[in-house]
């Protein structure tokens, strides 16, 4: 008998399904692919981030922001100087002058972190980039009060994308060893900046006017502002590229409908109806997963906590580089107050801040030990600044109030540490928005009107300064509380839920090798 064997034609190799990006090495492949180093990111971003804070001391300075018009006991009226003086505004009006970017930040910073799962973060930079540099334009020709305020939130818009998404990216590629002091350097442009305002705003405000101050802030962001258009586009880790993620959903719904992608990564929107109800189902995901991830934030007790404190600590700095110098003129009658105050803040500022960025990365950076220096530092800070508004005599108060000064901004790298680690690497820019806002809203907005209105009402600029200080005390306690809770380091859980996805792809075999084997 003979056997015929029949061949069945050679089976396609099996279809797997489309493999997950894997997000760790995301951040290796942009750099690579890109102009910029470590290095250049670190120093691009530090400058923009202390352009950003020489904006706050310039609207502070007493070249900028001068004196308001008075008159004496005679009648003799003076026409005032600065801003106070061209728009005739008290200390309250001031005060608010100060802080309405903050509603600009408020509005925009959830919105940036958002639009950071659907939209490349380093584009975004550049869009805030180029709102902040026409709003400080706008403020140079600024014709009353109301003109000003509105520019200032535009500053605001321009601030919320940078913040909220800078510091990610330099803790994504600083050396595994020195990341706290890396975020270090970046926050020492905070202080750093704000000093250079001083300076900067009393040089040009006594020799110019007030207004080529901001003119030249403008002038100096322009081609950062260009550079996030005209620069090859970076990733953040814990996001996967808009172009891979269009090429897995495609691939499983190819039958379906053609998605046409943008060289930069954003995804066409199609023209018929039904793919504009789907655009819109997108936007409302995107709201909804906003909701949902703040959620995540808010019931995180070390998050709240660290917050809290950290708003705390704005309150009283905020005040402090708002009304410093005059209070400094007033009480100790300076003369040269917005240079002495931008010295001290300067040279404690950048000492400050890479000393406490270094201290937790020798302390073994972690959590638990972030908490324990941000207590410390701001108690002994407190304790420094309130014993220099007690002193008499203007050099003791230089002394102490600079030792404060140096302790208080160690506090910088911890905080954000902090900030940066309770929470997965996807959360991280709107971790940063968060905090942003809320240091601000809570923080520093409030302290400079309240301040003012303080003042208007005791006329004593030493009993204010002293009930200011005061608050850092509750700081110190509140990040004292956080030592005792159960913190979970979180930097590499999206990387770790990665990991099992891929690990746990389906199996998936012809239905005819399935048979055979029955068989």
């Amino acid at each position: 008998m003979v056997n015929i064997e029949l061949k069945s034609p050679p089976s396609s190799p099996p279809k797997q399904p489309p493999e997950l990006p894997d997000m760790t090495t995301t951040k290796v492949t942009s750099l690579t692919n890109s102009w910029f180093t470590p290095r250049r990111l670190l120093f691009v971003f530090c400058v923009i981030n202390l352009l950003n804070y020489v904006d706050r001391g310039v609207i502070a300075s007493n070249g900028v922001n001068g004196s308001a018009r008075t008159c004496d006991d005679k009648g003799v009226c003076n026409s005032g100087t600065g801003i106070q003086g061209a728009f005739n505004l008290n200390n309250f009006q001031d005060g608010v002058l100060s802080s309405a970017f903050m509603v600009g930040l408020l509005i925009s910073s959830p919105i940036f972190a958002t639009l950071a799962n659907s939209l490349n973060p380093f584009r975004l930079i550049g869009v805030g980039l180029s709102v902040w540099t026409l709003a400080t334009a706008g403020c140079g020709i600024s014709w009353n009060f109301c003109s000003i305020v509105i520019f200032r939130m535009l500053v605001g818009v321009g601030e919320a994308s940078f913040i909220s998404l800078a510091s990610p990216f330099i803790y994504d590629t600083a050396p595994v060893a020195s990341k706290t002091a890396w975020l270090a350097m970046f926050f020492m442009c905070i202080p750093a900046g704000i000093a250079v305002g001083f300076g900067y705003g009393g040089l040009v405000g006594a020799n110019l006017n007030w207004r080529y101050a901001f003119w030249g802030e403008a002038i100096l962001m322009l081609p950062f502002a260009i550079m996030g258009f005209v620069m090859k586009p970076l990733q953040l880790r814990g996001f996967t590229p808009v172009s891979k993620k269009a090429s897995v959903e495609g691939s499983d719904a190819s039958n379906v409908n053609d998605l046409s992608v943008q060289n930069e990564g954003v995804i066409n929107q199609p023209s018929n109806k039904a793919d504009k109800r789907s655009f819109w189902c997108q936007v409302c995901g995107l709201f909804s997963q906003f909701w949902k991830d703040l959620k995540v934030l808010l019931l995180d007790k070390v998050y709240v906590v660290n917050v809290l404190g950290y708003t705390f600590y704005n309150f009283v700095i905020g005040a402090y580089s708002y009304w410093g110098p005059k209070a400094g003129y007033n009480v100790f009658h300076m003369k040269n107050a917005d240079m002495v105050f931008g010295g001290i803040t300067i040279i404690c500022g950048i000492g400050g801040t890479l000393a406490g960025g270094f201290i937790l990365d020798r302390m073994n950076a972690t959590i638990s030990n972030a908490f324990k220096l941000l207590a410390l530092t701001s108690f002994f800070g407190a304790a420094f600044c309130f014993a220099s508004f007690c002193l008499k005599k203007y050099y003791g108060f230089v002394a102490l109030f600079t030792i404060g000064e140096l302790i208080i901004f160690a506090t910088q790298a911890p905080v954000n540490y902090v900030c940066l680690h309770c929470v997965k690497p996807s959360l991280r820019p709107l971790s940063v928005a968060v905090s942003t806002v809320a240091i601000h809203i809570l923080g520093d907005v409030p302290s400079a009107p309240l301040v003012g209105l303080l003042q208007d009402h005791i006329h004593d600029w030493r009993k204010t300064t002293l009930i200011l200080t005061t608050v850092l005390f509750l700081a110190s306690a509140t990040w004292f509380i956080g030592i005792f809770f159960k913190s979970v380091d979180k930097f590499n859980q999206d990387d770790d839920e990665n990991q099992v996805s891929k690990d746990s792809k389906p199996i998936l075999k012809p239905v005819l090798e399935e048979k055979k084997e029955e068989a």
